[in-house]
């Protein structure tokens, strides 16, 4: 690269990610493959509309990769092209879940999301993000002993605020959402159910998370995070949904479409669909289950006391020590979490009481039950002592050069 000054911030950036070891729920790395279709030529390409209704001349090849990766993506999750449509388009999935919402729901109208601290995301209709200012939110959560999904205060709150639309999903929630319940619950109020499985989308193709399309009537996903794609996202819906959400992302939401980025959705999905990513999501949710026990074994309370996904809520208070405390120690020994609201969090979302930790990308460097161990065991002695321990950050790196990002 010419540009010295941005060869030596990828360069530095490239050596963080090799030594570190990332327990970040929404990240993952990519194959080469991925990467060098998201820096191909395609960048180069304008292409507003949609294949074959091009706005621009010269988009044979932009046709193509884009047919392709809609198919890819039906084929993936075994989806009926009589029943059910793709948009590949959505630069990521907040504009993404902006498009769907603002294609089915009129502003001003109620849709109910899961809240932000039971495990929610802010494009679910949170006051901070513009789908809580364009619409009503009107929020479900959690028990407070199980600290799971209270369906039948989710059922009771929906009867009597009959939103338009109930979001499933969310990004920090880790356990089974039951959609057939969501379902019989939006039926019961005559709301659409939407369901965003951007955090378990990974887990679903590989048949370690129950499919949503059964209960739903539109689907979204990113697909960076266990689908390890490039960052991108994905809109399935019901054909009936599927003309109105096509307008809303272009020429709704967005301009001409990220060519380069719809190429790498294409080879990440054809890699999602190979018998080695269902061993890949197999690991993912061992590896968590694993971890969190681990932890829950030396006296960190995780929250609804396990897993069934990719990912885990620690309550670091009850230990003394805030989430961003929490984050700060230990992303200084190597190890690299998010702070994260708990169910009921008193604190704020900018120095919460816990943190979320997730296995996908340490998977991806093939790490397993024994490498779990011994991350627990780092994460309590970096968290316990509350300082920069050298034995500490030896065990890390030598995690890191024995365990490459290569996949």
């Amino acid at each position: 690269m010419r540009d010295r000054d941005v060869y030596k911030i990828i360069s530095e950036e490239s050596k963080r990610q090799a030594n570190t070891l990332n327990l970040i729920a929404s990240e993952n790395y990519v194959s080469s493959d991925v990467l060098e279709a998201l820096g191909s030529v395609f960048t180069n390409k304008y292409a507003e509309g949609y294949p074959r209704a091009r706005y621009y001349a010269g988009g044979k090849n932009v046709d193509d990769i884009e047919e392709l990766a809609k198919s890819r993506a039906m084929k993936l999750f075994r989806l009926s092209k009589a029943k059910w449509s793709v948009n590949v388009q959505p630069y990521s999935g907040s504009p993404a879940n902006l498009a769907v919402l603002s294609a089915l729901i009129p502003i001003g109208e109620k849709i109910m999301g899961m809240s932000l601290d039971a495990g929610g995301h802010l494009t679910h209709g949170h006051k901070a993000s513009i789908t809580g200012k364009l619409w009503e939110q009107t929020r479900y959560g959690v028990d407070r002993i199980s600290e799971e999904i209270d369906y039948g205060e989710l059922l009771n709150r929906a009867l009597i605020e009959r939103p338009k639309c109930i979001i499933a999903g969310g990004s920090a929630y880790s356990r089974i959402i039951d959609f057939s319940r969501m379902r019989t619950i939006a039926d019961e109020i005559n709301a659409l159910l939407f369901i965003d499985m951007s955090h378990f989308a990974g887990l679903v193709a590989g048949g370690f998370y129950p499919s949503p399309f059964k209960y739903a009537d539109v689907v979204m996903t990113t697909t960076h995070k266990t689908l390890r794609g490039p960052r991108a996202g994905v809109i399935f819906s019901r054909k009936e949904f599927s003309a109105a959400i096509d307008r809303s992302v272009f020429p709704g939401i967005q301009g001409g479409p990220h060519i380069n980025q719809i190429a790498a959705i294409a080879v990440a999905l054809k890699e999602a669909a190979a018998p080695s990513f269902k061993s890949y999501a197999k690991h993912v949710v061992e590896n968590a289950k694993i971890l969190a026990n681990e932890l829950d074994a030396l006296g960190w309370k995780i929250i609804s006391g396990g897993t069934d996904t990719h990912l885990f809520l620690v309550d670091t208070m009850s230990r003394g020590i805030s989430g961003k405390t929490a984050s700060d120690l230990l992303e200084g020994v190597g190890v690299v979490v998010n702070k994260n609201m708990i169910p009921f969090d008193e604190r704020n979302p900018g120095d919460p009481s816990g943190i979320r930790i997730g296995t996908p990308a340490i998977t991806t460097r093939g790490m397993k039950e024994k490498e779990m161990k011994i991350i627990a065991g780092i994460i309590d002695k970096t968290l316990v002592k509350k300082s920069r321990r050298p034995e500490i950050e030896s065990q890390v790196k030598e995690l890191c050069g024995k365990f490459t990002m290569k996949n």
